[in-house]
């Protein structure tokens, strides 16, 4: 199977310290791939290297036919890479809709002079944003809460409303870092449901960084581990789960 996304041989040095060293997989298209590792292993410093926010130290991402090493973070967003994050970044004094809306406009093509004069184009694409907004926040349970602000939002629903923001990229592949933080049992199963659905509907690649071994061996279909910023398995998760290094490192015996 053709690799949609590869990682080849990406490191992040701080000073002495070795936070992701040497780390090489491929990602195949429209699967859910899983990374899991011990606190401190690497993992959201390696998404980091990924989506351009951290500097790679050497090695490279290769996107299709495209070397993505190097570019700012907004240019490998417009790629159709999106992503969430483990601390929550939503834009809390905006209101859900408004949160949406901005991350689109990394895909719109309304200028600075005419939103300014709000030209017929310029209005149209703003209509166009408003109603594909609605369309997400409909989809992940919150469009009745539209015009509420982003701080008053539940744990649970900040995190839904951030993978909403993530999908107005319109993304062809999607980073979830720690998606089920915070949730209850109930919630994590209906957040393993909701991410195989959109990853049929909105035809996705995703990668997700989890603690909850059992949602990642559920849910993914394939999975890396990560132990002191290097690789140590990749696998399928019942090869992960008889893994030795694995299970000395991260799922114990």
């Amino acid at each position: 199977m053709t690799a949609l996304l590869q990682a080849d041989r990406l490191s992040r040095n701080f000073g002495g310290l070795k936070a992701v060293n040497q780390v090489s997989f491929d990602v195949v298209e429209g699967e859910i791939f899983g990374l899991i590792g011990p606190n401190g292993a690497g993992k959201t410093t390696l998404f980091n290297l990924m989506t351009g926010l951290t500097p790679v130290s050497s090695g490279r991402l290769r996107y299709r036919d495209e070397i993505l090493t190097g570019l700012p973070p907004h240019r490998i967003a417009s790629k159709g890479i999106g992503r969430t994050f483990q601390n929550i970044r939503l834009f809390k004094g905006l209101s859900a809709l408004e949160n949406i809306k901005i991350a689109q406009h990394v895909t719109t093509s309304s200028g600075l002079f005419s939103g300014i004069f709000a030209t017929p184009a310029s209005r149209a694409e703003e209509k166009r944003v408003a109603e594909k907004g609605m369309e997400l926040l409909h989809l992940v349970g919150l469009a009745d809460r539209a015009a509420e602000l982003a701080s008053n939002f539940s744990y649970g629903d900040q995190r839904r409303l951030e993978i909403a923001r993530a999908l107005a990229l319109e993304p062809r592949v999607l980073l979830l870092d720690e998606p089920a933080a915070g949730m209850n049992a109930a919630e994590k199963h209906g957040l393993t449901e909701f991410i195989r659905s959109v990853r049929e509907q909105f035809k996705l690649t995703v990668l997700l960084i989890e603690h909850h071994v059992p949602l990642v061996m559920g849910l993914c279909d394939r999975i890396a581990v990560l132990n002191f910023g290097e690789l140590i398995a990749v696998g399928n998760p019942a090869e992960v789960q008889k893994n030795p290094a694995v299970i000395e490192a991260y799922l114990g015996a």
